[in-house]
Order: C-alpha cells, then structure tokens, then sequence
C-alpha cells in the first residue's frame, strides 16, 4: 500500500486542489484509492454533521466506499487554527487520536492512502504537539505544494528540510501557480534544485482539478 501526505507552503496553498488531482490521476490508473482528511476547520452543518468542503471534494475524486465522518473525523465550524478551535469546544487533539483514526482508513484497504494535511507541515495539535508527528509514526511519503508567489522560495525550502529532518522521504513536490508570477520559470528552477524530489508537475491558474490531473505526472512519485 502506497501512503502520501499532502503538505504545502501556507493555508490555501492548493492542497486540495491538488490532492484531488492525484487521487483523481490514480484511480484513472486502476488503483483503489481512501482519502483521509484529520483536521478541518471551517464547515457547514448539514445532514447532521459538520461538513468540510475539502473533505467532500477528497470523498468525490476517492473510488472507495468511505463515510464522510472516516474521511474527516475531526471538523469545527470556526475558519480558525484546529488547536484553537479544539481548546474552546473542550476536546482534545494529538497525533495518537489522529493514528487511532488513520489505522481504520489503512484497514479498509486500498492501493493508495491519500491524506491531506492542514495549514503547513508545523501545524499545532496543542500540548506541544505537531501534525508532522502523525506523518512520522505513520511513515507516510510526503508531497509538497508549492504556492508560486513572492517569498515562496523561502517557505519551500525551509519546509522541505524540515520534512528531511524528520526523516520523512520526499515523494515529489508540485508548483501551484494561481496568479501570474514573474520570473516564474526562475524560481521553479531554483525549487529543482535545492529540492531532491521530482516536480511532479506545473499546475496553472487556468485550470479545474481535472486539468491538474493530466499536468501530473504520478509514474515519477517515489
């Protein structure tokens, strides 16, 4: 079973976006895809439970039966920082709750887990704990995507050695490209680089998921 973990740059970097695309490219592939989504924050209250947008687009591109509450198990209403959110509705977060969920995900079975992250790859549990800590006892590949704009370098490469520093591989790392950016072709050079994973791909402003997809290339993923 093949296990990535979607992480980017910031907040509304593309990780949906993107990992809809992926999911999308490899049940094109024949593979039996589950999705996975811990943290989400920011829902809508419908059919009797909190309802992420992200988490239903995930449920949509996955070829597997799942629920929506095993795809999302933890969702807040508030547009705010999960450990906040969990601190004023009196519950709890850490990496082994999160485990506890992933591991019904794993027994379901499939050829591919894909997960996606929140926020970036530091992102607070609470009580000093981080979700990357989740990445690490789960030994998931990591893919980066990066939100091509002013400053990006810096936050890509900082993110990438920090996954390297916690001895997570690097699958593969796409450009998101919402907004015209100059020079942009130089800075996706720099990216190539100093980062030692394939590019899996150059995703444009002008496109929906399903044209992501087909700019992906998922043979070169490690």
């Amino acid at each position: 079973m093949s296990k990535y973990f979607i992480t980017a740059t910031d907040t509304d970097a593309g990780k949906t976006f993107i990992a809809s695309a992926l999911v999308s490219a490899l049940v094109d592939a024949g593979k039996q895809v589950n999705v996975f989504k811990p943290l989400s924050a920011g829902c809508d209250w419908r059919d009797n439970q909190w309802q992420n947008e992200d988490a239903l687009l995930l449920q949509e591109a996955s070829n597997h039966q799942q629920r929506l509450e095993q795809i999302n198990p933890i969702a807040f209403e508030e547009p705010i920082a999960p450990h906040i959110a969990a601190k004023y509705h009196k519950q709890s977060i850490s990496s082994e709750i999160i485990q506890n969920h992933y591991q019904n995900i794993i027994a379901n079975g499939a050829d591919a887990v894909i997960t996606e992250g929140a926020g970036g790859w530091r992102l607070p549990l609470g009580n000093g704990e981080f979700l990357s800590e989740f990445v690490q006892a789960t030994e998931q590949k990591v893919i980066l995507v990066v939100l091509m704009k002013l400053g990006c370098l810096n936050h890509a490469i900082l993110t990438y050695q920090s996954i390297i520093a916690d001895g997570l591989d690097v699958a593969g790392w796409v450009a998101n490209c919402p907004e015209e950016m100059p020079y942009l072709e130089d800075n996706i050079s720099l990216l190539t680089q100093e980062i030692d994973a394939p590019l899996l791909g150059k995703v444009s402003k002008h496109t929906d998921y399903q044209g992501a997809k087909a700019e992906l290339t998922i043979h070169t993923l490690r």
